[in-house]
């Protein structure tokens, strides 16, 4: 039995309803073999990957409906993948990828809940290189830019997997590190727009924050 404690919750996304097992709360931490330390999780950050936040709610939405043909997408920071697991119902190119160690077999089990097919997941650490995870045509995310050092780390991993004609796009829930993020990728070549997020997201709840998009030709 896990040292830690989750529930299960009905997330809706465009009428479709997904089953989520996720942490009871985030006053947890479990890290007995030492993984979460080794990858430099703290133990104040450890739980952030098992809850489903209000970003990715607003993401899995616009992902209900986005173009994915011919695209190999990654969900990056992806936490319970909310917005992969909407893509792979819609039978795309879908890899997911974060670091947290307990995040592939979070995925795993919510892909057995709602009765999908295995979905590729590579470990993706920002601050490193991550050779055998290869290029994409769309890169996704769902607050990502809550720590200071941040937005220099993630605007350089996904310059290094960006296909080189690719479109990035974050919801990010207007988080001070947003400006530094977008000033990097433009100094990497890639165009930018923002545009505010409905203020409201599939639940009721009132939500403020953004489209990040940033498209290289």
């Amino acid at each position: 039995m896990p040292d830690y404690h989750v529930k299960f919750e009905t997330v809706t996304v465009g009428g479709t309803d997904y089953q989520i097992r996720s942490l009871l709360d985030l006053q947890q931490y479990s890290d007995p073999l030492g993984e979460a330390e080794l990858a430099g999780i703290s133990s104040a950050s450890w739980s952030l990957f098992g809850r489903i936040w209000p970003s990715a709610r607003v993401l899995a939405r616009a992902m209900d409906s986005f173009d994915l043909t011919g695209k190999r997408i990654l969900e990056i920071g992806a936490g319970l993948a909310l917005a992969s697991l909407v893509i792979h119902r819609r039978a795309g190119n879908m890899t997911v990828s974060d670091w947290h160690p307990l995040s592939q077999a979070f995925l795993k089990e919510n892909l057995l809940l709602n009765k999908l097919g295995p979905l590729k997941y590579k470990t993706g650490n920002w601050e490193i290189e991550n050779p055998e995870l290869g290029q994409f045509d769309l890169i996704i995310g769902s607050d990502v830019l809550y720590e200071r050092q941040q937005p220099n780390q993630l605007a350089a991993f996904i310059n290094r997997h960006a296909a080189t004609s690719a479109q990035v796009i974050i919801v990010d829930p207007d988080r001070g590190n947003r400006v530094d993020f977008c000033r990097q990728m433009a100094d990497l070549g890639y165009g930018y727009t923002s545009r505010r997020a409905d203020l409201f997201i599939e639940n009721g709840e009132p939500y403020k924050g953004r489209f990040l998009t940033f498209d290289r030709q």
